[in-house]
């Protein structure tokens, strides 16, 4: 099965919930008001009780209670609002994939963990839209929810290759079936017409060298992910991981390996609220 094919495939089980393309359209119309936002949100009471829950959540900080969709929209800004979104939406889409074939709470978790990560990642390299990392680092793996509902026999076949010799998933995926989860998920994200500098932190993330016009922003989920794969959830000590780490990578950033272990523990301590918020 080639890529366009198992993309083909899948995403005929999924699409995006129309809510979200109303909220993107919104965010692009540079004559869109937060109040038109505000009352798209509103209009799904699912996503306006994830909306505010989130505003509410240690992971914003907020001196004061978000009690509106307004109130949310002001505070947190367009951009962000459409982050939000975008993640809550991807995780309803996907909420009923079998955990017959993929263990679906260790992955939500550790996809939360890498999102987390991201945003503290990109926060300390004083990005000026770090926020948004958020949103790359917790769907930085979506390709294998396609993977394993259209080829799941091949993709378990890679994992237990990659761990058996030790090489890197992405390789042994390339080998086995011609192409890798990152380049799936990629491809989700194109199909489905979402940001560009998205879908190349998705497509790059595990060669950040062959980053194109987003280098700063494949360098940060590159990281994240090899922290949120290696780190302290499996109970490994902050900093072991960090031989996974592409070296191209603390140029770009600014960042260094000592720089790793207070932001984990930080990520710690968001990663159980948020995960229960964003999982489905």
């Amino acid at each position: 099965m080639t890529l366009e094919e198992l993309l083909s495939s899948t995403t005929k089980m999924y699409s995006m919930p129309d809510v979200y393309f109303r909220v993107k359209a919104l965010v692009d119309d540079p004559d869109a008001r937060m109040a038109d936002l505000a009352s798209v949100i509103g209009a799904d009471p699912g996503l306006t009780a994830r909306l505010l829950r989130l505003a509410n959540s240690a992971f914003f900080g907020m001196t004061a209670r978000v009690d509106t969709v307004s109130k949310a929209v002001n505070l947190l800004g367009m951009q962000q609002v459409h982050d939000l979104v975008l993640a809550t939406s991807i995780t309803r889409t996907f909420a009923h994939v079998s955990s017959k074939v993929m263990d679906m709470p260790r992955f939500w978790r550790q996809s939360v963990h890498c999102g987390i990560l991201a945003r503290e990642l990109a926060g300390a390299c004083n990005m000026l839209d770090g926020e948004r990392l958020f949103a790359a680092g917790l769907l930085h793996d979506v390709g294998h929810l396609l993977m394993y509902q259209g080829v799941p026999e091949l993709a378990q076949a890679a994992r237990l290759q990659a761990e058996q010799q030790g090489m890197p998933l992405f390789r042994v995926e390339r080998s086995l079936l011609g192409f890798d989860y990152a380049q799936v998920g990629a491809a989700l994200m194109h199909a489905w017409k979402l940001p560009r500098g998205l879908e190349e932190a998705i497509e790059f993330h595990p060669e950040p060298a062959r980053a194109q016009s987003f280098l700063r922003e494949v360098c940060v989920v590159h990281i994240a992910a090899q922290l949120a794969a290696h780190g302290f959830p499996d109970g490994r000590p902050a900093g072991a991981d960090e031989a996974a780490i592409d070296p191209v990578v603390w140029a770009s950033t600014g960042l260094n390996p000592t720089d790793l272990a207070p932001l984990q523990e930080q990520a710690k301590r968001q990663l159980a609220q948020v995960a229960g918020l964003i999982m489905p």
